[in-house]
């Protein structure tokens, strides 16, 4: 089980109510840390790394207004490169969260609390809602910034892309973009693993086949008559090997191609791993934060 499969099926757990659901930081150390691009919400602030079962320490956090990743190379992006390469981070998470105020906010309000804090039409762009990347859902706004993040040359290939969406009421993660599969995708690095390596296999096993021994070219120089077609033929005739020196590699390229071609094949014909047993009883998730409660005015006492 990867990391995330783990965060999700712990999360799902302890939304249900499985007071001991949660995860194990220290079985994924191979995954971790993890960026993370969410609003800068501040109900956010008591729920996440929490929700996700993750310590501060690998929990890279990255806010903006509706986590919105605008084109692959954005302030966003270039941040979640340098997250991975100066901090480490082995995956990516962006993080929606329904009701999200900034999908609440038509454009029309936009302008008119703009203009409440002095903010003037004519000194804004033509198109409000493309400047300040206004949406109006938050799953396809997570899926675009993924698609974004995905295709942005400064994130490696190397790093899965995910993208959740937190439902603010109750904690509970919907897993809205698998970067798993996204990073086994066609095109993807090692998707076309298992293609490649059949199709060298069928190259290697034709070149085992080919006896290097059968061809004999004549031996001709400059300025001389080219040895008769038939003589040619009678001498390729006599040096062609017997039918037990043609069963063997006569050549070291020709054993060396049949000993890939059968290393190949036992390679290919391993079954795949199974996954990992699950350990022992994990570390529990937090229990959902209650609202704040306003704390008593302190009582003072006067020394007699």
């Amino acid at each position: 089980m990867r990391l995330f499969e783990a965060i999700i099926e712990a999360n799902h757990q302890a939304a249900a109510g499985d007071a001991n659901a949660g995860l194990r930081p220290a079985e994924f150390t191979d995954a971790l840390p993890v960026a993370a691009l969410t609003c800068f919400d501040a109900r956010l602030n008591p729920l996440l790394p929490e929700v996700l079962g993750l310590p501060e320490e690998w929990f890279i956090w990255l806010r903006n207004a509706g986590n919105v990743v605008t084109h692959s190379t954005s302030s966003t992006v270039r941040s979640l490169a340098l997250a991975c390469a100066v901090k480490g981070a082995r995956e990516i998470c962006v993080i929606g969260h329904t009701d999200c105020q900034i999908c609440r906010t038509s454009t029309m309000q936009l302008l008119e609390r703009l203009k409440s804090l002095g903010v003037q039409r004519q000194l804004l762009p033509d198109n409000v809602n493309e400047f300040f990347n206004v949406f109006s859902s938050e799953r396809q706004n997570v899926i675009k910034a993924c698609e974004v993040v995905r295709s942005s040359q400064l994130i490696s290939p190397q790093i899965p892309v995910h993208g959740l969406l937190l439902d603010t009421s109750t904690g509970r993660l919907e897993w809205l973009v698998n970067g798993y599969q996204n990073w086994a995708a066609p095109g993807a690095p090692g998707s076309g693993m298992l293609r490649s390596a059949g199709e060298t296999v069928d190259k290697l096993k034709s070149l085992a086949e080919f006896q290097f021994g059968e061809m004999k070219f004549p031996e001709t120089k400059i300025g001389e008559f080219v040895t008769p077609a038939g003589d040619w033929l009678s001498d390729k005739i006599e040096a062609r090997p017997t039918p037990m020196e043609a069963a063997q590699p006569t050549t070291p390229v020709a054993a060396a191609a049949g000993k890939l071609v059968a290393a190949a094949k036992v390679v290919l014909a391993q079954p795949p791993q199974p996954p990992a047993q699950a350990g022992p009883k994990p570390i529990p998730l937090p229990p959902r934060i209650p609202p704040r409660i306003q704390p008593s005015k302190p009582k003072f006492f006067r020394l007699k």
